[in-house]
Formats: structure tokens, C-alpha cells, sequence
């Protein structure tokens, strides 16, 4: 025994301690939650984690001892990922920037930090971490910010415009005789018509600051999915566009929601879902809204889905910000009321898009207890 001791203690003794060291800082930095690459004084590939490998979707052993031009020339490397590399790298060298933020194919954010100098010794750091759940408390808080500035501004200017408004109604209605005399009518009626709009946009104006407090009512969710389906049947008809309704009403499941809202929020989808179809002019006459609903444990999901253009990355960004819209003539105030009303029931709201095919929002709202599913 003493023997295989004095064996063990001899080869032990035969490590360099920055041998150790480097053992010790290699094993830290494999098992980070952030990606790590290093590049030596040379430009060669010198180090490179699991986590690493794993992003740039390239096998660790096919990295080991690549310059910057191999790495960017891999067979295994997709061509979204090899420009990204491209353009960090001019941006370091060219513009001296250490920190970069950018969105990948998925829309996930990445933020990518770049240590170098001389406390380097010539090599190059790169570590890449996801922080898509930090972008996504910002942009959160972002639009509560947002929301807040509305509130303050809706409520000192809305009745200030709405009673002028108010009074200029009345004039023309008073004169709209006298232009019918002098064959003028259509004169009257266009002004009405757009009083009337302007009223219609400080109304989304006022409710997408401060949609006001629920006033609860139970109700079946087939019940309320079937009303919304008889308000928008007949418009959908018209742009040649079918609504499809599925629903299970063996087993009801009912919600406590202020139904004005809901229908609110529902409608809005719907038309939105409408114009969407419009809009896709490449294969007119088969649009296709398909409303339903999932049940969980303690929610249950109404699904309002399309088989529009769809949208991009950049538009579900934004998509519930105010103020932001596509359309040409939108408010940008539709989405952004849809999503105070959802979480003002205790609910969330959430889009899936893809281009070319088509939109899915999916409304989270709570069960009342007891019910089914």
C-alpha cells in the first residue's frame, strides 16, 4: 500500500500548478450557462465550451485549432450565423465596440461580449449569453412606461376635443337643410361621418389608457365564442372568408370576465385576422379564421387563428406597443387595449406568426372553480 501511495503522491507531484489551475478554470468555464470561444494572439481557435459549440450547432473537435477565415468557411455553420460572426468582427476590430446585442433566426436576444487587450496578452474572449427573458422584463416595463404617459395625456386632452367636436355636430346637423336646399347633402355627411371617427379614436384613445375595471359575469365560454361568431359571420362573407367555429359542449366550462371586454378583445382579433386575409392579394377567396378553445387545469385558452400573410419578428415585437400599426390609417391602439383588458381578468395574450402562413393569438383567461376540465 505504501508503495501505490508513494506512486500516487509522485505523479501528483509531476503536475505543474498552472498546470492544475488551467485544469481547474477550463472545468468552470465548461459548465457555464454562457457560450465561450477564445481565439490566441495568432487568430487560431484555442478554446471553446459545450455551450458554445452547442449554439453555433458545430461539433467542439471540427473547431479545435480553426483560424477566424476556416471558421467562417465550416460546411456545418449556416450562413445566418457566419454573417453574424462576419459583421461582430468588423465591428470589434473597426469600431472598438465590446458589447453587442442581436436577435437570431428564432427571436431570441443574445448579448455578445468581446475581451481583449492587453490583459489579454493579444487573445480574444467571446462570450455569448441568451437574454431573452431580461428583453423581455425591459420591454414590459417599456410599455407600462408607455401606458402610464398615455393615461396622463388622454386624461388632459380627450375632453378638451370631444366638446368642440360635440358642438360642431350640432351646427351641421342644424345646417344640413339649408346644404340639402342647395344640393349639398353629401357635404353634411361626409363631416358627420368624420366627426364621428374622430369621436371613435379618442374612444380607443381613453380605453387603451385606462380600460376600465371589469364588471364580471359568468358566463360558458362556447356561449361567448358563439356571439363573437354570429357579430363577424356576415363582414367575413363579404371579403369572401370563412369562420370556422370548434368547440366541445358536452362537458361547459364558464369564466367570470366583463363581456363587453372580452367581446372587445375578440372582435378585434377577428378583424384584424380579416385584414390580414384582405391584404394577402397573392390567393384571393380562400381565407380562413378558425376560432376554438384548449382547456388546462385551472385556464382555459381561446385560440383565434388565420390563414393570413402573417408577420415578421420585427411586427411581434412591437405588436402590442401603442401606437404601433401596419396599417395604413390604424391607430396602433386595437392590440395595446387588448392586452391591458387580458391582464386586468388575471389572463394573458399571446401571437404566433409566421409569413406566408398565417396567425395564431391565443387568450389565456382563469376557470371558475369547480367547472370542468
Amino acid at each position: 500500500m505504501s508503495e501505490i501511495r508513494g506512486t500516487e503522491l509522485e505523479e501528483m507531484g509531476s503536475f505543474h500548478p498552472n498546470q492544475l489551475v488551467r485544469t481547474k478554470y477550463e472545468n468552470i468555464l465548461e459548465n457555464l450557462d454562457s457560450g465561450i470561444i477564445l481565439f490566441d494572439s495568432d487568430g487560431v481557435l484555442a478554446f471553446v465550451n459545450v455551450q458554445m459549440a452547442k449554439l453555433l450547432g458545430v461539433s467542439r473537435k471540427s473547431l479545435a485549432g480553426c483560424t477566424l477565415t476556416e471558421l467562417l468557411r465550416h460546411p456545418q455553420l449556416t450562413r445566418f450565423k457566419k454573417k453574424k460572426i462576419l459583421r461582430l468582427f468588423r465591428e470589434t476590430i473597426f469600431h472598438r465596440k465590446r458589447f453587442h446585442e442581436l436577435l437570431d433566426e428564432y427571436g431570441k436576444s443574445w448579448l455578445i461580449t468581446m475581451t481583449y487587450g492587453d490583459q489579454m496578452e493579444g487573445d480574444f474572449l467571446i462570450s455569448v449569453k441568451d437574454v431573452s427573458d431580461f428583453k423581455q422584463i425591459e420591454q414590459t416595463a417599456y410599455q407600462n412606461d408607455k401606458l402610464a404617459m398615455l393615461g396622463k395625456i388622454s386624461a388632459s386632452i380627450a375632453h378638451e376635443i370631444r366638446n368642440p367636436l360635440t358642438s360642431i355636430r350640432g351646427f351641421i346637423q342644424l345646417l344640413r337643410p339649408h346644404l340639402m336646399s342647395l344640393g349639398k347633402d353629401e357635404y353634411a355627411r361626409i363631416i358627420l361621418t368624420e366627426i364621428d371617427r374622430a369621436n371613435d379614436i379618442i374612444y380607443e384613445f381613453l380605453n387603451s389608457s385606462k380600460p376600465s375595471a371589469p364588471q364580471t359575469t359568468v358566463i360558458p365560454v362556447a356561449s361567448l365564442l358563439k356571439e363573437v361568431v354570429l357579430l363577424t359571420e356576415s363582414e367575413a362573407l363579404m371579403k369572401g372568408c370563412q369562420i370556422s367555429l370548434h368547440l366541445d359542449e358536452r362537458d361547459p366550462t364558464y369564466i367570470s370576465v366583463d363581456v363587453k371586454q372580452i367581446k372587445q378583445v375578440l372582435l378585434n382579433l377577428i378583424k384584424n385576422a380579416l385584414d390580414a386575409i384582405d391584404e394577402k392579394l397573392d390567393d384571393p377567396g380562400v381565407g380562413m379564421i378558425e376560432i376554438g378553445m384548449k382547456h388546462h387545469d385551472k385556464h382555459v385558452s381561446i385560440l383565434v387563428s388565420d390563414n393570413g400573410g402573417g408577420m415578421d419578428q420585427n411586427t411581434l415585437n412591437h405588436l402590442f406597443n401603442p401606437f404601433f400599426t401596419t396599417k395604413e390609417g390604424g391607430t396602433g391602439l386595437g392590440l395595446s387595449v387588448s392586452y391591458r383588458i387580458i391582464k386586468n381578468h388575471g389572463g394573458s395574450i399571446a401571437v404566433e406568426s409566421h409569413v406566408g402562413t398565417g396567425t395564431e393569438f391565443e387568450i389565456m383567461l382563469p376557470k371558475m372553480e369547480g367547472t370542468s376540465f
